[in-house]
């Protein structure tokens, strides 16, 4: 799948947001020519589960306004995880309480994939 510029900008933008809200440890890492599964994750860690579901409101409305519908209706794994999944398609967003974020720690699976910065001005 070919990352459309609007894609990646919202997935950016996406970023921005997250650590506006206060995510902690936010992080972009490109998958296109890593994996198929999608060109972008988004990953943040939340501080609690009301944190998790605070991130998850704004980005639905972030999301709404740009354009986008999760295609899994904006989660995957219940708050109640620690975990939720926002797949956008051309982007993933993965909201993690700590916990679940040190268990599973998706940088270091996906250690291939290069970080992008999403407070650049050129994003």
């Amino acid at each position: 799948m070919a990352a459309t510029s609007n894609s990646r900008d919202a997935a950016l933008q996406a970023a921005r947001l997250i650590a506006d809200h206060k995510g902690e440890d936010t992080v972009v890492l490109d998958l296109r020519g890593v994996s198929p599964i999608a060109d972008f994750f988004i990953i943040t860690t939340a501080r609690s589960g009301a944190h998790l579901a605070g991130l998850q409101r704004e980005l639905g409305v972030f999301l709404r306004e740009q354009g986008f519908r999760p295609l899994n209706g904006g989660h995957k794994s219940r708050g109640e995880t620690g975990w939720l999944l926002m797949d956008c398609g051309d982007f993933v967003i993965h909201l993690m309480e700590k916990e679940q974020r040190d268990f599973y720690d998706l940088e270091r699976l996906w250690f291939k994939a290069e970080r992008v910065s999403y407070w650049s001005k050129s994003s």
